[in-house]
């Protein structure tokens, strides 16, 4: 007996627990309809205040909810497009008759990123930005991510139709390391190529609820990395979005400068999501895009001057680079060539005297012969929802992309089936979240348009053999008489003879290996890199609202872990001593504590995080901020910190391009390299300059060819004697005077330039010294905003502010330069090597400026609400470089980013009582300069390329209807209406129109 009742009484104690539960639970129940068509509304959310139990309703407007909180409580009748409600709760409910209002007036939308509490947008302490369901809908882009470009103060980079990289206040930057883009808080950057990778591999635009921008500073909240901003997509509940959704897309692309100038898209996504008992619920999304992408066709020589289009040949462009050709980096002094082939009995030495000390570049492909602009992406979600309790809810979630697309970054990437999934679990409370999750990024056969240019190049002819062959044609052709730019025109030909077409089966057997081939090959290296890298990373945040009452306290930690794997083609991780794995761990955590004061009229706000990397000091970043509010108006005031952890790439690269090779900023590749004998470009560059201005001094050259003189004579006599031995020349002290200066002057003739050279170098050779490495830091933002928010007569919503943003231990790039070799006889190795393209190694590796680097701006956003949903809405925004000091870090700010854009719009949403809307968006930004990626200069040395990015002037314009008896909109619309082809960043493509028609069918549609 005893036994039996040591077994039933957690039985008994269990069936009086779930008894009490049942008879404690109060059931609501009701109908919602619209207040002006009385329609019933469906997928309308119905929850009760603080806790993550809910329901939503069905197709008739019905809904029924039962729950274990004890009355009195509130629920919360929430729908996108209607004015939010809450309703008291005192006991049972099946009665309920709840009419929704359609919401017009901006601003009162609810936000997460600005304090990871919800809060209105007119009450948060920050500048932030929100696209709802309803934006995404009215967006005349084809495509959300694009439609971000219409907000205030937000830039956007487009490198391909697939990949845009979002840039706020100033450094902007292809794949933008400075800003931190976070889908249902999984961080989506790519673990290896260290870049937000657009929505390549996100979010379907049918699982979407919102998007929230938050520009400026944000690590003092989230942690390394957003230190220009935050770029927070939350996708649906499938509790509160339930049923089926589907969109089907398609239109034309058009742009003057593709090979085919018109093609079409083809955009299909399909949702389904579905509740059981309100406690399980599942999702699944599909999405597949596949397009021809838009062309990068600039064909500007970045050496400056000549000719701009490379099907015309090199002709006056005898040192062309072009922006968007590759393979032409490699280039050659046409002297130094004609030297080494004398130095080998190759030429003779009297042709010297024909060759120019100048560079000469090998012939080069466009690169629409060199990428993969079969553009495609797959996009596939899957997420399970478990409400263990009314307080707590568990999810598991899987993001998977795979795709093809171009992308920009210190050269041009084909990214072919590039493909990274998301992992993730999740315990999300009213109070507490907790979340681990990892990334996984596999490049799959990616490769770069340059180095792979290279090697065809090489693999077709070594330049070895290029070279020689267009300096001896060269010599040639000037001793027939043809002018020197006949010359190289002829030179070229010779050297190109037998040169792969593209679209023939030569060239396609040959880029195919160099394209396949990994960079790290030994014996036939190519373009392809192949990074397997991964990202995992726990967190945990709580709110203390149960445990502390007199004010709003939040805390919050993070781990992360790094495996950083290439199999030597992008990281050191075939070094000796690892094993293909590099690890990197990072942790941090942070408190924000919150006070409303003066009867809520004051809010006062401040928090302090903390985070470590294993390879740099720790970091705090503190933020404080104050919000007043009198009615419908807010003032804030903030100061705000950031900082950027150098990427995995800034830490362990260690690549070989065309121009240099690429390391990582950390000590471990000063000492690998020898890098204490090396030089700084602007040092070397100064050197150069100086040793150039000393060679023109006419005393200098007089001394040179009296120390030739002198050493000559004695062999210059000597073969004058034999020759008149031999009655080559007549016994006479005439004859034999003139054959002694006809032989000394051909010895200063051929070897004046370097012992000219030799005393240049020499005589500023104490004004060269080694470059002194500093401790490589975290990049810093302290960034100091005022702000107003302000909604008048209901109709007009205000939102304006003002930034001053200081930098310190800004990550630049230091090219160094360590001799090798002696060029020429009887030089020091030093002065000879870092002179010649051929007795030196160049490294770019990354650094921190010393200098202090400022910069400020302002925008202002109006949206007016007019009658019957019409909105007239505009904004502008000013960006500016306060001050700029070169160092040998940073030679060039990369400010990247016009001083002023703005945006018009005029829309019309449907409504209660209107199934058509559109919207028409005018965008203007002005002219600026974008300092690119490293080209080489006339000696080879890689610098930074400008290129002016002309100012851009885009129409978009929808139209779109509502059918709704199907539960449909259709939608039609376009993109760079009537304009030309423009390009929004160095070395990106021209972009051109876009015409599409789309179908959305929704269930939950109202």
């Amino acid at each position: 007996m005893c036994t039996t009742m040591r077994y039933s009484l957690p039985l008994v104690w269990l069936f009086c627990v779930m008894s009490v539960s049942v008879f404690a639970q109060v059931r609501i129940a009701g109908k919602v309809t619209d207040e002006v068509k009385k329609e019933e509304l469906a997928g309308v959310s119905i929850t009760v205040k603080g806790k993550v139990i809910g329901t939503i309703t069905d197709s008739k407007g019905n809904f029924s909810l039962s729950t274990n909180t004890p009355a009195p409580f509130t629920i919360v009748v929430s729908s996108v497009g209607y004015q939010t409600q809450e309703l008291p709760i005192n006991g049972n409910r099946t009665d309920l008759n709840i009419t929704m209002k359609e919401q017009v007036t901006f601003g009162e939308e609810v936000v997460v990123s600005a304090s990871r509490v919800e809060e209105s947008v007119l009450k948060s302490p920050v500048a932030v930005e929100k696209m709802d369901i309803r934006a995404i809908q009215n967006t005349p882009a084809p495509d959300f991510y694009s439609g971000l470009a219409n907000f205030k103060g937000v830039d956007i980079s487009t490198q391909g139709l697939l990949f845009k990289s979002i840039n706020m206040r100033g450094f902007g930057a292809n794949g933008n390391p400075r800003t931190v883009q976070l889908i249902d808080g999984m961080d989506n950057s790519a673990p290896g190529l260290n870049f937000p990778i657009d929505n390549i591999v996100g979010v379907p635009e049918q699982d979407v609820e919102s998007v929230e921008i938050l520009p400026g500073a944000a690590s003092a909240l989230y942690g390394p990395n957003a230190i220009q901003g935050l770029i927070l997509l939350n996708s649906k509940s499938p509790f509160l979005y339930q049923g089926l959704s589907a969109n089907v897309k398609t239109g034309i692309m058009h742009a003057d400068n593709r090979t085919e100038p018109t093609t079409g898209f083809y955009d299909a996504s399909i949702r389904y999501a579905k509740a059981f008992n309100n406690k399980l619920a599942f999702k699944v999304n599909l999405s597949y895009i596949k397009a021809k992408d838009w062309q990068a066709t600039n064909y500007t020589n970045l050496n400056g001057g000549g000719n701009a289009d490379p099907n015309r040949g090199p002709g006056t462009a005898i040192n062309y680079d072009g922006m968007n050709v590759y393979g032409d980096e490699n280039q050659a002094n046409i002297l130094t060539v004609g030297q080494a082939l004398v130095a080998a009995r190759q030429l003779p030495s009297a042709a010297l005297a024909l060759l120019p000390n100048r560079n000469v570049s090998r012939t080069g492909y466009p690169e629409v012969n060199l990428v993969d602009y079969d553009t495609k992406s797959l996009k596939i979600n899957g997420a399970v929802h478990y409400r263990l309790t009314e307080k707590i809810e568990a999810i598991g979630q899987i993001n998977y992309g795979f795709g093809t697309t171009v992308y920009t970054g210190n050269g041009r990437y084909s990214l072919r089936d590039f493909n990274l999934t998301q992992g993730k679990l999740e315990l999300r409370g009213d109070n507490f979240t907790l979340r681990a999750y990892t990334t996984q990024e596999r490049s799959g056969k990616s490769y770069t348009a340059g180095l792979a240019s290279i090697f065809l190049n090489e693999a077709w002819k070594p330049s070895s053999v290029w070279y020689g062959q267009y300096v001896g044609a060269f010599a040639q052709a000037r001793q027939a008489g043809q002018s020197e730019d006949q010359a190289h025109l002829t030179a070229r030909g010779v050297a190109d003879q037998g040169r792969p077409v593209p679209g023939t089966e030569a060239y396609n057997r040959l880029y195919e290996a160099v394209r396949t081939n990994p960079i790290s090959n030994p014996t036939n290296p190519g373009g392809a890199f192949l990074d397997k890298s991964n990202l995992y990373h726990a967190e945990g945040v709580y709110n203390l609202k149960n445990e502390i009452k007199f004010a709003d306290v939040l805390i919050g930690a993070n781990f992360r872990m790094y495996q950083l794997r290439s199999e030597g083609t992008l990281f050191a991780d075939q070094v000796e001593g690892r094993t293909g794995t590099i690890t990197i761990n990072e942790y941090g955590g942070f408190a924000q504590v919150s006070k409303q004061l003066f009867g809520d009229h004051l809010k006062l706000t401040g928090s302090l995080r903390y985070d470590k990397n294993q390879n740099f000091k720790g970091q705090f970043t503190p933020r404080v901020s104050a919000v007043t509010t009198f009615g419908d108006h807010n003032i804030r005031l903030s100061y705000q910190t950031g900082f950027r952890i150098p990427t995995t790439q800034n830490q362990y690269i260690d690549l070989q391009t065309p121009n240099a090779r690429l390391i990582g900023g950390l000590p471990e590749f000063f000492d690998r390299y020898q890098l204490s004998n090396s030089y700084s470009r602007p040092d070397v560059a100064a050197f150069g300059a100086a040793v150039l201005q000393s060679a023109a001094d006419p005393a200098l050259q007089k001394q040179a060819e009296d120390l030739i003189t002198l050493q000559a004579r004695p062999q210059v006599v000597a073969a004058v004697q034999a020759g008149v031995t031999a009655g080559q020349i007549p016994n006479n002290q005439t004859a034999i005077d003139a054959a002694i200066q006809q032989g000394i002057n051909a010895a200063i003739q051929a070897n004046k330039p370097a012992v000219v050279q030799g005393l240049a170098v020499n005589a500023n050779l104490a004004n060269l010294k080694p470059y002194q490495r500093k401790e490589f830091k975290p990049e810093r933002v302290a960034n100091y905003e005022i702000g107003y928010r302000g909604i008048i007569n209901k109709r007009l919503f205000i939102d304006a502010y003002y930034y001053y943003s200081v930098y310190t231990n800004f990550i630049g790039s230091v090219i160094l330069i360590q001799p090798t070799a002696s060029a020429a006889p009887g030089l020091l190795p030093l002065a000879s090597g870092v002179l010649s393209g051929n007795t030196r190694r160049v490294f770019s590796a990354p650094a921190n400026s010393s200098e202090r680097i400022t910069a400020s701006g302002w925008a202002v956003g109006l949206n007016y609400s007019l009658p019957k949903g019409f909105v007239v809405s505009g904004n502008i925004a000013n960006n500016k470089l306060n001050n700029f000091t070169p160092s040998p870090e940073l030679q060039t700010s990369g400010f990247n980013t016009p001083e002023y854009r703005w945006n018009l719009s005029f829309s019309k949403r449907p409504t209660a009582t209107s199934k058509a809307g559109f919207a028409l968006t005018f965008r203007h930004q002005d002219q600026f300069t974008w300092e690119g990626f490293g080209q080489p200069s006339e000696a080879g040395v890689p610098l930074y390329a400008n290129t002016i990015v002309p100012a851009i002037n885009n129409f978009d314009a929808q139209v779109n209807y509502k059918l709704s008896n199907l539960k449909s909109i259709v939608k039609i619309g376009g993109t760079n209406l009537f304009g030309k082809p423009y390009f929004q960043a160095f070395g990106n493509p021209y972009i051109g129109s876009t015409y599409y028609i789309s179908l959305t069918f929704d269930e939950l549609l109202n």
